[in-house]
């Protein structure tokens, strides 16, 4: 029975991550910090370990926790699900999402607790933008030009981990949805309020991927694709903004929604004002200058022939089906 540690398991994506690895009958640690909500992490089964990244000698620190709540031989592989989409400052971005994972490699080291795989959730942010005339879907081996904060730190991560000599998978995947989510519950519940916002007049090809078919393309891979290998993940088909409206109407039995198209220009006006504000009051913004590169970006379009050939990923939940079942579970939970 493989042994399995997930760090940063307690966020939107890593609790089912966690409920992946408990379906498929491995022996499951749930790493997090002392003030995560464990409120998904409710399985007796789970093993818990608790990291402080913030601690003064961050590396000493991570090494003991690692030491002492390892299991006997240590994990067989650990999945990196860490990190930070919005920051005051690019300095945090680093920190956080290069930061934290640097440390964390060292500590792994000092522990002897090396695993036979480490797979680290990046981003297909790391990637930049991409082609917005031939719209040709993102591949492995184009050369990554990130053009945020956010993704720039997901690239330089991306990086410490490949030159540390850990035998690594890294998952580049594109916007993660599912019940518990709460950036896509956004756009429901303006939908649901009768206004759906887009970005841009020119076309825009959006890719999703089902969260629970992101846990399941986890442990495909920790079990069958090699290590020192990148993937590209997302549901094989694209969705203009007018389908996932569509889609999303129907789910919540609305007729009547007005789509309100905004310029360019005009959201990063508004992003420019936001993130202003923001910094004003020591909070960072979810409308900023990393957001408006990102809803401006026309092109989402992912290859993912090298993760089927590798280790069969084939997502099966589509976006209607998606979106059906993440508005019932906002409905259940009284979010809807």
């Amino acid at each position: 029975m493989e042994k399995v540690l997930v760090v940063g398991a307690g966020g939107f994506v890593g609790g089912f991550i966690v409920e992946e690895a408990l379906r498929r009958g491995y022996e499951v640690w749930a790493g997090v910090r002392e003030s995560t909500s464990r409120r998904y992490l409710a399985d007796k089964r789970i093993h818990f370990i608790v990291f402080d990244f913030d601690a003064d000698a961050p590396v000493a620190a991570l090494a003991d926790a690692l030491r002492r709540g390892a299991p006997e031989g240590g994990w067989d592989w650990i999945v990196y699900n860490l990190g930070a989409t919005k920051c005051l400052r690019f300095a945090d971005f680093s920190r956080i999402n290069c930061g934290y994972l640097r440390d964390f490699i060292t500590a792994l080291k000092e522990s002897a607790l090396v695993p036979a795989k480490f797979l680290f959730i990046s981003s297909l942010s790391a990637m930049g933008p991409g082609r917005k005339r031939s719209y040709e879907p993102f591949t492995e081996k184009m050369l990554p030009q990130p053009n945020t904060r956010y993704g720039t730190s997901k690239l330089k991560a991306e990086m410490e981990l490949q030159m540390s000599g850990i035998p690594y998978i890294i998952f580049r995947a594109t916007g993660i949805y599912g019940p518990r989510d709460r950036d896509y519950f956004l756009m429901f519940d303006s939908i649901r309020k009768g206004f759906d916002f887009s970005v841009g007049f020119r076309r825009q090809q959006l890719t999703f991927l089902y969260v629970s078919d992101l846990a399941a393309a986890i442990f495909d891979a920790l079990e069958k694709a090699p290590a020192g290998e990148v993937y590209n993940v997302a549901h094989p088909r694209a969705y203009t903004q007018s389908e996932f409206r569509r889609l999303a109407m129907a789910g919540m039995g609305k007729r009547v929604v007005v789509p309100l198209r905004v310029p360019l220009w005009g959201l990063r006006g508004v992003c420019a004002i936001a993130e202003k504000i923001g910094a004003a009051k020591g909070k960072p913004s979810t409308l900023n200058t990393d957001k408006y590169n990102i809803l401006a970006q026309r092109n989402w379009n992912v290859d993912v022939s090298k993760a089927r050939r590798d280790f069969g990923f084939n997502p099966g939940v589509d976006l209607n089906e998606g979106i059906s079942r993440s508005i019932e579970w906002y409905k259940q939970e009284g979010w809807l």
